[in-house]
C-alpha cells in the first residue's frame, strides 16, 4: 500500500476520523437530527490529537526524508478538513443556511487552506536550513479553532437562537482573517500546551453542562 502507517501518523489519522464523525453529527447523519454540540466535541478531539502529533512524530529519530515530507503534507491536509471544513459545516448546522451566509462559510475554509499551504512552503524551506524546532508561527494557527469555537458555542443558549448564527458567523469571519494576517505568534511550550488541555477540559465540561440544561 502507498503511504505510511507507523505510529508517527496515527494521531493525525485519528484527528481526521474525529472531524468526519463531527460532520456526520452536524449534518444529522447520526441520530436523525443535527447535533452541533457533538460536532464541537469532535472538533476538540481533533485539536487534542493535532496538539501532540508532531511531538510523537519527532520521537522517531530514524525518519526518512520521505516520511518527514509525508508528515508535513498529511498533517496539513487533515488540518484543512478538521479545522477548515468542519467549522463551516457546524456553522450551517447552527443556522447559517441562507444565501447571504455562504460567503463566510466559503471564506473560512479558503483562508485555512491558504494558511496551511503557506505553512508547508515556509516549513519546507526552514527545514532545509535548520533542524531546530519551529519557535514562532505566522498568522493564527488553524488548530486554535478547537478552543475558540467550542467556547463560542457554549453560550449559544444564552445568546439565543435568533442571534447566535450571526455571532458564530462573525467569529468565523474574524478567525479567517486572522489565519492569513501576517503577525508572529510564539509557539507554545509543553507547559502552555498542558494549560490549553486544562482549558479544553473546562470548556468540555461547560459545553456538556450547557447542552444538558438545554
Amino acid at each position: 500500500m502507498i503511504g505510511f502507517y507507523n505510529y508517527t501518523v496515527i494521531l493525525t489519522y485519528m484527528s481526521l476520523v474525529s472531524s468526519v464523525l463531527g460532520m456526520f453529527f452536524a449534518c444529522g447523519l447520526c441520530g436523525g437530527q443535527p447535533h452541533p454540540e457533538y460536532a464541537m466535541i469532535c472538533l476538540m478531539v481533533s485539536g487534542l490529537c493535532d496538539m501532540f502529533d508532531g511531538k510523537v512524530a519527532r520521537t522517531k529519530k530514524d525518519r526518512s526524508e520521505a516520511e518527514k515530507k509525508f508528515g508535513i503534507q498529511i498533517d496539513s491536509l487533515c488540518d484543512a478538513v478538521c479545522f477548515g471544513v468542519l467549522p463551516s459545516i457546524i456553522g450551517y448546522s447552527v443556522g447559517l443556511d441562507s444565501w447571504c451566509d455562504m460567503p463566510v462559510l466559503i471564506l473560512f475554509p479558503l483562508c485555512a487552506v491558504i494558511r496551511l499551504a503557506y505553512f508547508n512552503v515556509a516549513e519546507e524551506e526552514r527545514q532545509q536550513k535548520t533542524s531546530d524546532v519551529r519557535k514562532v508561527y505566522e498568522g493564527l494557527p488553524v488548530t486554535s479553532v478547537a478552543l475558540i469555537l467550542p467556547l463560542v458555542y457554549s453560550f449559544h443558549k444564552d445568546i439565543g437562537a435568533e442571534w447566535f448564527p450571526a455571532v458564530y458567523g462573525t467569529a468565523l469571519f474574524v478567525i479567517a482573517i486572522a489565519f492569513i494576517t501576517r503577525f508572529k505568534l510564539k509557539k507554545p511550550g509543553i507547559k502552555t500546551m498542558f494549560s490549553f488541555i486544562g482549558i479544553g477540559v473546562l470548556e468540555l465540561i461547560w459545553l456538556l453542562y450547557k447542552t444538558k440544561t438545554r
